[in-house]
């Protein structure tokens, strides 16, 4: 009888993918090489394709787990029980919350998805349309009376278009972090600009005393 992984096995495939994930995003897939990943997960070349076998598969698990997730949260929070607003307000704090420990994973979904075979890039693009349907049906659900096709979409893709590029102006350290932000992007997309709550001013960290 074949034995398990171990964790350290499921361990150190995910410092793969987050390390791969950083690679990619900062200086893009294509321009990214396998002993470049290697080196950044300190192994040899063997050992990192006994984990993965080459760049493509790589990539297509960094995306495809990244979109999981957010398709989890998604259906995790439409079986809960809660007004039609708080659900909303927990689909756009959960998201927030979720590309915060992930930038570079969703950096990679953005801009590196377009290098994976068809196939591959449909399963993505199926799950990245599980995740707009649910905030889509979240968004009609705050619009009584009208045809659950009108504007629940359009609307939808506005609100990801103020979330998704999140990571090209936050700066770590920043006055505002995710946490802050998500209450704020909820505001604005409810109840319009006059709605915006200033979000609690964040405690600036004390530089550590010279050794």
């Amino acid at each position: 009888m074949p034995r398990g992984r171990s964790a350290s096995y499921d361990d150190q495939r995910e410092l793969i993918l987050e390390r791969a994930a950083r690679l990619f995003a900062r200086q893009g897939y294509p321009a990214t090489s396998m002993n470049q990943v290697a080196e950044a997960c300190n192994l040899s070349k063997a050992t990192l394709y006994h984990y993965y076998k080459d760049k493509r598969s790589l990539l297509i698990s960094i995306a495809e787990t990244h979109v999981s997730k957010l398709a989890a949260l998604v259906a995790e929070e439409e079986a809960s029980t809660q007004t039609d607003e708080e659900r909303l307000r927990r689909f756009i704090y959960r998201i927030v919350e979720e590309y915060a420990g992930a930038q570079d994973a969703h950096r990679v979904l953005t801009d590196d998805v377009r290098f994976l075979e068809e196939q591959d890039r449909e399963r993505v693009l199926d799950k990245e349309r599980e995740v707009v349907a649910g905030f889509a049906r979240a968004v009609a659900a705050l619009r009584p009376g009208t045809p659950s096709d009108d504007l629940a979409k359009p609307l939808t893709m506005l609100l990801f278009g103020m979330i998704n590029w999140m990571f090209t102006w936050m700066k770590p350290g920043g006055q505002l972090d995710h946490a802050s932000i998500a209450p704020v992007v909820a505001d604005l997309f409810l109840g319009g600009i006059g709605a915006v709550k200033a979000p609690p001013a964040r405690a600036k960290k004390k530089p550590k005393p010279a050794a």
